[in-house]
């Protein structure tokens, strides 16, 4: 009895070496305890990324003293190792400075799509590599599915925690080591997991604001950039209403912050050259409504060049319903998207990502709105 028990646990660990990236939530640590149950060598991994110099009192939400802490308790708990990283300078380069530089250039970026893949899952799966685990895993909602040799990902069972979005721009080579164990539950159940493992993390809330920004983002990008006024004019009949306080400050679509006691107004052009902000009232607001867009850095997660069209849905940003589309190659490189129906607030510096169905292919930033 007890050789085939040692049989046994020797079949199990032949599945691999995992590293887990745990922040002290209900997420990562789900993911961790599910993993050693299905049987692979678990060891977990609390990143440190940069934090505002200029907010000392205010942690970065991801690496907070607590939320390793916390990590900390679960990782002993289940009883496996957890290690730490110092991923700080990377982050600020690769995240922090993009947010700062496409801001400047006027367009409205997206941080997390850029710390998937360079830093919490790219940079983290080039370091475990090289310490020889066979896989990295995280807390993402997403599936994974592999399809004769190839690696397809998937919307997750909940669709409203589905992160699916966030991770169009991994390639084959990186899907094969990536694991997602929460694609196949829904938020409830995971919380009901925790329970079950008798975490304390299991009513812990969430974080849904930008890690790295202390209170709000207007406050941060006014202390990194060089910021300056202009006017407010309305669309339709080129009229002064108001000042802004920086292009920078504001997004296709923004309604909150524009002029005090008058409108609603929405935001829905910039002027770049006369630094002027152009605004629509509620009833003028088929102008924030446009069916193509130019997407560019496009791609797909098949390492696959598509057809010359295709049709498939597409997501114009996280949290917003796919639509019908067609994709049209331009230029051996960008995408022409046309929308089957009007979409609203398209945002360059964006994701477009593109799926049929359930199923993600790939995605890219929107350029150009047309």
């Amino acid at each position: 009895m007890k050789k085939g028990k040692e049989i046994k646990k020797v079949k199990k660990n032949q599945k691999g070496k995992i590293l887990v990236a745990m922040s002290g939530g209900v997420d990562s640590s789900v993911a961790a305890q599910l993993l050693k149950n299905q049987g692979y060598q678990v060891a977990g991994v609390f990143l440190h990324f940069w934090q505002d110099p200029a907010t000392p009192s205010r942690e970065n939400s991801c690496c907070s003293l607590s939320s390793f802490l916390d990590a900390q308790a679960v990782a002993t708990q289940i009883g496996i190792p957890l290690y730490t990283f110092n991923f700080s300078d990377i982050f600020k380069k690769t995240v922090v400075d993009n947010f700062l530089q496409e801001y400047a250039a006027g367009r409205t970026p997206n941080p997390c799509v850029v710390c998937n893949k360079q830093v919490k899952m790219g940079h983290l799966l080039k370091q475990a590599r090289d310490l020889g685990f066979d896989y990295v895993a995280t807390g993402h909602y997403v599936r994974l599915k592999k399809v004769g040799s190839e690696i397809q990902l998937f919307q997750a069972r909940d669709q409203q925690k589905d992160q699916s979005y966030f991770l169009y721009t991994f390639n084959q080579e990186e899907l094969q080591h990536l694991k997602f164990p929460l694609g196949i539950y829904t938020k409830t159940t995971v919380r009901q997991l925790a329970k079950k493992f008798a975490f304390k993390v299991a009513t812990k809330t969430e974080s849904q604001d930008l890690c790295f920004v202390a209170n709000s983002y207007h406050d941060f990008l006014k202390r990194y950039l060089a910021l300056r006024g202009g006017e407010i004019r309305l669309l339709d009949t080129d009229q002064k209403i108001g000042e802004h306080q920086g292009l920078a400050l504001y997004t296709i679509g923004q309604r909150r912050g524009l002029i005090s006691g008058t409108g609603p107004y929405y935001v829905a052009k910039f002027d770049r050259a006369r630094n002027i902000l152009y605004v629509v009232q509620k009833l003028n607001q088929e102008a924030l409504h446009h069916r193509q867009l130019l997407a560019q850095e496009v791609t797909f997660l098949s390492g696959r060049p598509l057809a010359q069209t295709l049709k498939c849905q597409a997501m114009i940003r996280y949290g917003h319903q796919t639509a019908d589309c067609l994709l049209t190659l331009q230029n051996k490189k960008d995408y022409l998207v046309k929308f089957s129906t009007a979409q609203r607030a398209i945002s360059p510096g964006q994701s477009v990502v593109f799926y049929q169905g359930k199923r993600l292919l790939g995605g890219g930033i929107i350029a150009k709105v047309l």
